[in-house]
């Protein structure tokens, strides 16, 4: 085989390769199982994975920037919640230009309406809980927290209360429920679209560069934070991963894809947080939410309606946003202003912290073995019932 043909070869190996990752949205299934993982790399290398926190950091640095907050935050450049949330945000920005899916999408009036109050929403819920669906739920349940089946269960009703709420909606006022779409590409105009890719590596590329930086000043842990954040939007966009799927759709489509994911995804994510917390190389108490009970349940419930209001949950909203969505991106703005206002309310009424709740560490009532074994049973309920569900339609809530 000659030169010409080993290069035509390589580059068709190459061309495939890249609509396999980038043309094509990758398995639910994978997206659990890589989260799973990443989960448990992400608390080993560092810190648990979380959103909330990160957008909070951003919000107590606008206002601390336009001075209301008095106190300095720690900056966002260094904020390991910050940083987690940023590589989320770039790492979905970077997929979706890979993908020729990025592009500016305009909501309806209403739509945006709802992208304001339902990240004002989530932003209190997720003051209360500790964390979005991502700490308060995801990465509390992970580390053992009571907290986060608490939050599961607020996060089932406040997306019951939601979808009630959107059935409302849609019977009284229909012309205002309709989505929007992306900018309406003129005659002759460039063609973006062809751009996109070449784009999407280069913002890649500077990603590493960033993260390389970091290792040279010092801050390799901040570095490595953030190619673990991208990695989080990297698999989060190419599945179309929203949690908010998870509990919203056993109630309107009755399909149990992604709650299965998640089930499984918490199970690896489980099993490595016990493991490491067992060990003793994290702290047992490290991300163990001190809200439980009224903090994680009511919290939940809020956040619940919120993230069906914003058509995204904390994570899938920054995704959402990295695509370009303005009503998601509306959403991320009131996320981070309203968490950082409430949680500042939570912080200065010791009444108000004392009601939020306290911290209830599952293996110090039960044991590992036993904390696992009923975290597993939970677990393996919720997705055998999403399957039955699936299968029945029983949940299924009629307009």
């Amino acid at each position: 085989m000659n030169d010409q043909n080993e290069n035509s070869v390589m580059f068709g190996l190459l061309k495939q390769g890249y609509q396999t990752v980038f043309m094509k949205n990758w398995p639910i299934w994978l997206g659990g199982l890589l989260i799973g993982i990443m989960s448990v790399i992400t608390f080993a290398w560092a810190r648990p994975w979380g959103v909330a926190g990160g957008l909070r950091n951003w919000g107590d640095w606008f206002f601390n920037l336009v001075g209301i907050y008095h106190h300095q935050p720690v900056s966002p450049l260094i904020s390991t919640n910050s940083i987690l949330t940023l590589g989320l945000l770039w790492g979905a920005f970077g997929a979706a230009l890979m993908s020729k899916q990025f592009a500016i999408r305009m909501a309806p009036p209403l739509e945006l309406i709802k992208g304001v109050v339902g990240g004002t929403l989530m932003g209190i819920g997720a003051a209360m809980a500790g964390g979005c669906n991502v700490g308060g739920f995801y990465s509390a349940l992970s580390a053992l927290s009571f907290g986060g089946l608490a939050m599961m269960v607020g996060l089932f009703v406040g997306a019951y209360l939601g979808l009630r709420y959107i059935y409302w909606e849609l019977e009284h006022l229909p012309s205002g429920a309709s989505g929007g779409s992306g900018a309406k590409k003129k005659k002759n105009a460039f063609n973006w679209l062809d751009v996109e890719p070449y784009l999407g590596v280069a913002v890649f590329i500077i990603a590493i560069i960033c993260a390389w930086l970091y290792t040279r000043q010092a801050l390799t842990k901040i570095g490595g934070l953030l190619l673990c954040g991208i990695a989080f939007g990297v698999i989060i966009q190419r599945c179309r991963f929203c949690f908010v799927r998870g509990f919203r759709d056993p109630f309107m489509t009755g399909e149990g894809e992604v709650a299965r994911a998640i089930a499984i995804s918490l199970m690896i994510s489980i099993l490595g947080f016990a493991a490491l917390k067992w060990t003793g190389l994290r702290g047992e108490e490290v991300y163990v939410t001190q809200t439980f009970w009224f903090g994680s349940l009511v919290g939940g419930i809020v956040f619940g309606f919120g993230m069906l209001l914003s058509g995204g949950c904390g994570s899938g909203s920054v995704w959402r946003a990295g695509e370009g969505q303005v009503k998601l991106i509306i959403a991320v703005i009131c996320f981070c202003l309203s968490t950082s206002l409430f949680k500042a309310l939570i912080k200065s009424s010791e009444g108000f912290t004392s009601l939020i709740g306290s911290r209830v560490f599952l293996p110090n009532y039960l044991s590992y073995k036993w904390a696992l074994v009923v975290l597993f049973l939970v677990l393996c309920a919720y997705y055998l019932i999403a399957t039955w569900n699936e299968e029945t339609d029983k949940f299924i809530v009629e307009i």
